[in-house]
């Protein structure tokens, strides 16, 4: 599977009361993991941006494990789940070396946010998600 890796760094304020990563922060995380790999593919232009933007439309989170807070990041896993048309869908795991703290997926659309319409991806678009698809 050609997973795309970030290493995240965990935040004190990520941590509730009971000292482990609150459930809310791992929408942050994965947002944050998902921006991260597609960083290359997004225009730099602002007004080019919004018409290749994507949206979220679900987010599923299957908490396996509480995490912690500690001064070591923990992984995201991204990858590409399937990825036709206007739709993509990502798959992702928050883990370390010993550890799977959860599981996730995120479908999305691609979006023209001038038009507030959806699109349909781009050569680039789905050549670089390809690269990230799931065998």
């Amino acid at each position: 599977m050609p997973k795309f890796t970030y290493a995240l760094p965990l935040r004190w304020a990520d941590a509730d009361s009971y000292g482990h990563v609150n459930n809310s922060r791992y929408l942050t995380y994965l947002e944050e993991a998902r921006t991260r790999m597609v960083q290359e593919l997004l225009p730099t232009d602002e007004a080019e941006r919004r018409r290749h933007a994507f949206v979220v439309q679900q987010s599923v989170i299957d908490y396996k494990k509480p995490l912690d807070y500690r001064d070591q990041p923990v992984d995201v896993d991204v990858w590409v789940v399937t990825c036709r048309g206007a739709r993509l869908e990502l798959g992702y795991a928050i883990r370390d070396a010993e550890h799977t703290y959860a599981e996730a997926t995120t479908k999305m659309a691609a979006f023209n946010l001038e038009t507030g319409a959806l699109r349909r991806m781009s050569e680039a678009e789905t050549g670089f998600f390809a690269r990230h698809t799931a065998d």
